[in-house]
């Protein structure tokens, strides 16, 4: 599996992999997809939900990102853009209706779901994008490649404005290795970077300056998700351990176990009770 992501009423799980996308009732002990999505070649890198429920992104090495109806009784592909290289990431911008995307052939892009405008650039010659992520704030956009650098643009946009403006921020040399995934944190503070070095590290959003390292030596790091407070993470590696770290002392509190492989995706929602 390359990917995982939960529907927001949290009642299915959809996953993607190789030719496929899958997506599983949660609230039944049943083991068999309610749905298998069709007409999908090649590897499936990447999902995600607006969040309303109504429509579902895929990313994949096909070359598009494609667009789903999911209130139809049988979803279908409504929509594609095609990156002309293999995608690697994708992920919705918290307006809901531009996503951005990385492609191998080093490719960022921004499109505009609804008026299919569109902007490309290209941050390093001769790298492939792993992953991008924006903050719920909207206030950034981060891209990670093979090469282990990270890039920072400030997002900005106007009423007269169909897409949203990048403009350059940052380079980061944030590993010595393959960077696999960013993410930003709930409440846009932090962002973590996680890599094939058997680190992930989080980054202060303030100034982008390093403030915590997780290290699982000789393992890479695939994936990490934060919990809903921003205080905890929970990391996916190549021992087949999950483990939840707490950040203010970097100590993994829990390791799950179980798996006989790598984890290489992994989905994490819950939600802050007010009292």
């Amino acid at each position: 599996m390359n990917a995982l992501d939960r529907t927001p009423d949290k009642t299915r799980l959809a996953a993607c992999g190789y030719q496929c996308i899958r997506l599983y009732d949660m609230e039944t002990s049943c083991t068999t997809p309610v749905i298998n999505f069709e007409g999908v070649q090649k590897n499936v890198t990447r999902l995600g939900f607006q969040e309303d429920g109504k429509w579902m992104f895929t990313a994949g090495e096909d070359h598009r990102v494609r667009i789903w109806d999911m209130l139809s009784p049988q979803p279908h592909c409504s929509r594609v853009f095609d990156c002309q290289a293999p995608v690697n990431a994708a992920c919705l911008h918290p307006n809901q209706v531009e996503i951005a995307m990385g492609s191998q052939n080093g490719g960022v892009y921004l499109w505009d779901v609804k008026s299919e405008v569109h902007d490309q650039l290209i941050p390093e010659v001769d790298a492939s994008i792993q992953d991008v992520a924006i903050s719920p704030d909207g206030q950034y956009m981060a891209a990670v490649n093979n090469k282990g650098n990270c890039y920072i643009w400030s997002l900005s946009s106007s009423p007269n404005q169909q897409l949203s403006t990048l403009s350059p921020k940052l380079k980061i040399a944030a590993h010595k290795r393959y960077v696999l995934r960013c993410k930003f944190s709930p409440d846009s503070r932090l962002l973590i970077t996680t890599s094939g070095d058997g680190t992930a590290r989080i980054w202060e959003t303030d100034h982008f300056t390093m403030w915590r390292e997780l290290s699982v030596e000789n393992y890479w790091v695939w994936d990490a998700a934060f919990s809903a407070d921003s205080k905890y993470v929970f990391t996916a590696s190549s021992d087949g351990i999950a483990r939840l770290w707490k950040l203010q002392t970097k100590n993994a509190e829990r390791k799950y176990t179980g798996h006989t492989k790598a984890i290489t995706a992994l989905s994490f929602k819950d939600e802050i009770v007010s009292e």
